[in-house]
């Protein structure tokens, strides 16, 4: 019987850094009422409390939740009231410079052009900077056409994996790339949850729009929990529904 369930955000639980929608609220609302339930993404803790905490309808159930930031590099659980933070794994001056300072090199090398952009294109999210090709603030629609295979960010990222072998290298959303200390994703936020929740690993589920080589989401294969690959949000509404069926 597997009793958590844990979810990547952008892409898998709604398009990138928009609200959940009122189905999809539900559908989580009720799913936490059968397991505990964990998202995991790349947005920093105030991209949750928009796009997920805001929107989530019964608020007697969110103690079966828990966030984890920045590709699991920080850990929010609700205690007594209020979200508590149990961990932030933050870089260190040097390792900001070091990583910013390539990531830049890399856009260059990588010969890839921008010919608009919105807001910066390099965030320090403390525990994880990520490269957003559009900026932060880019309109939807611009950024579901600007990479749809990944093809040129997998090519900045070949170049980083050389240059930045000393920490991870994941792509994530829809535009962007996320580095993180070595070790410290989405595997390790997982294994965390095992420890700080009691739960095996054999009785989670992981649900992600990024499973495959290279995405930020690819980490939770190797951690041995069964793992889903869904397209978009509306697909991920139809695997809660038949997983709250089950759980029943």
């Amino acid at each position: 019987m597997k009793k958590l369930i844990i979810f990547d955000l952008d892409g898998t639980l709604a398009e990138s850094k928009a609200a959940l929608d009122q189905e999809m609220a539900a559908l989580l609302t009720n799913l936490m009422k059968v397991a505990k339930v964990a998202i995991i993404s790349g947005g920093d803790w105030p991209q949750f409390e928009k796009q997920v905490l805001s929107n989530l309808l019964g608020k007697k159930s969110i103690k079966n939740l828990s966030i984890l930031p920045t590709c699991g590099t920080k850990y929010y659980q609700y205690k007594k009231g209020s979200w508590k933070k149990l961990y932030s794994e933050d870089f260190t001056d040097t390792e900001r410079q070091e990583i910013v300072s390539k990531l830049n090199e890399a856009i260059d090398a990588s010969g890839i052009k921008f010919r608009k952009t919105w807001g910066d294109q390099i965030e320090d999210r403390g525990s994880q900077i990520t490269f957003s090709a559009l900026g932060q603030h880019a309109p939807l629609d611009e950024k579901k056409k600007w990479d749809p295979k990944y093809a040129k960010r997998k090519k900045i990222k070949a170049i980083l994996d050389k240059t930045l072998s000393g920490f991870s290298v994941q792509i994530g959303g829809a535009t962007s790339i996320d580095i993180t200390k070595p070790g410290i994703d989405k595997a390790y936020g997982i294994h965390k949850l095992q420890h700080t929740l009691e739960i095996s690993i054999k009785q989670m589920i992981f649900i992600g729009d990024a499973l495959f080589e290279g995405g930020n989401d690819h980490p939770a294969r190797t951690t041995g929990a069964d793992c889903i690959q869904v397209r978009d949000p509306e697909e991920t509404k139809r695997v809660i529904e038949g997983i709250i069926l089950c759980l029943k």
